[in-house]
């Protein structure tokens, strides 16, 4: 049995990204060894976009609320490299925080991610240390958080912090509530 013919009969003939019928394909999920485990099939709409990330269409990758739950391992990947290539739209970023792979396949899966480190400016805290995704850290000031009507406290504990876009602000839970926070006002725990 060919590759193509395992994964239309593992899919039932639909795209295993978006549900589409219509002009499938195999799609080589990186780096792979060229067998069914490392590979989807998938619609042409969703390869061409795949292929060429400046067509991406955020609202047809709504799908992956569905996929990313896929127990295929190279599903499971490439739901989670399409929502981080658009995280910046906002939705993805609540999938992602939501999405569970287990250690191999998130390696797989970060193994495939565009590395933007270089000519990032890294997220520092008041003491200039630099910030990590998930570190925890402490508020240096009283802070009054606009829209939830309570004031963060000096000394509160922020753990697992998420790194945002913009290199002076991280995202934390204060109090049970997601909160951006300028990373001018914290140190590292």
């Amino acid at each position: 049995m060919s590759v193509e013919q395992a994964l239309i009969a593992r899919s039932g003939n639909k795209c295993e990204l978006c549900g589409s019928e219509h002009d499938l394909s195999v799609f080589e999920v990186a780096p792979s060894d060229g067998s069914e485990e490392q590979a989807v099939l998938v619609c042409g709409t969703c390869k061409a976009q795949m292929e060429d990330p400046s067509t991406l269409d955020a609202n047809h990758w709504r799908c992956l609320n569905d996929s990313m739950w896929s127990p295929t391992p190279a599903v499971q990947v490439l739901s989670y490299r399409m929502l981080h290539a658009l995280r910046a739209e906002g939705w993805p970023q609540d999938l992602l925080d939501m999405m569970y792979l287990d250690d191999e396949t998130k390696a797989w899966a970060d193994a495939g991610l565009a590395s933007d480190d270089e000519d990032t400016v890294p997220t520092k805290d008041s003491n200039g240390t630099i910030l990590n995704e998930g570190d925890d850290v402490t508020l240096i000031k009283d802070l009054d958080v606009k829209g939830a009507n309570f004031t963060a406290k000096r000394g509160t504990l922020v753990k697992n912090i998420h790194l945002t876009d913009n290199p002076l602000h991280i995202e934390g839970k204060v109090n049970g509530t997601q909160i951006v926070l300028v990373s001018a006002f914290l140190k590292k725990a």
